[in-house]
C-alpha cells in the first residue's frame, strides 16, 4: 500500500513550502524580515506627528553632504577611493597644488588596482600639472600599481628668475 508522494503508510506528508509549518508561516516570517531589514538598513525617516517625537534637527550649514565643499588636511598621500570618479581629476590637480604650498616634495597617490581607468586619469593629470617634476608606480611596499608616487618641484622654483 502506498500512501501521496511515495510516502510510507502511516506517515504525514509534509505541508506545502516544506517543515511543519507550512507556507503561510513562511510567508509571513519572510515579510517579517523584509520589514525589519529596511527598518534597519533605511536613513531615519522623520517621526510623524502622531508618535509624539520631535523631528531630527536640521543639518548644520557647512555640514558634509551632497555637492557640499569639504576641506581635508594636506598629507603625504592622498586616497582617492572616497571621491566621486568624475571628480578625481580636479581633486588630484588641487591636491598638488596644495601640497607643493606647503612644501612636499613626495606624495603619493591612491588610486587603486581595478581597471586602471582611474590610474589612466591621474596619470594623464601628473604628466601636464606644472608642479610635477616627475612620476611613477609606488614600490609594491607602498601600494604597488595601485598608487602612484610624485615628486614635486619646489613651490616657485620655476619662475624665471
Amino acid at each position: 500500500m502506498c500512501s501521496i508522494n511515495g510516502a510510507p503508510p502511516g506517515a504525514t506528508a509534509a505541508p506545502p513550502g516544506g517543515g511543519r509549518r507550512g507556507l503561510g508561516y513562511t510567508a509571513r516570517m519572510l515579510r517579517r524580515l523584509r520589514a525589519w531589514l529596511d527598518s534597519a538598513l533605511s536613513p531615519r525617516a522623520p517621526a510623524s506627528p502622531d508618535t509624539g517625537a520631535e523631528p531630527p534637527e536640521p543639518e548644520p550649514p557647512g555640514a558634509p553632504g551632497g555637492d557640499d565643499i569639504v576641506v581635508m588636511p594636506i598629507e603625504d598621500a592622498i586616497d582617492l577611493h572616497t571621491f566621486a570618479p568624475r571628480d578625481v581629476a580636479s581633486v588630484v590637480e588641487e591636491y598638488l597644488h596644495e601640497a607643493q604650498q606647503r612644501g612636499f616634495r613626495e606624495v603619493r597617490i591612491i588610486h587603486g588596482r581595478g581597471k586602471g581607468v582611474q590610474r589612466r586619469i591621474v596619470q594623464s593629470v601628473l604628466s601636464r600639472h606644472p608642479a610635477v617634476d616627475g612620476f611613477r608606480d609606488a614600490p609594491a611596499s607602498r601600494g604597488g600599481w595601485g598608487a602612484t608616487v610624485v615628486w614635486l618641484k619646489v613651490a616657485g622654483g620655476d619662475a624665471p628668475s
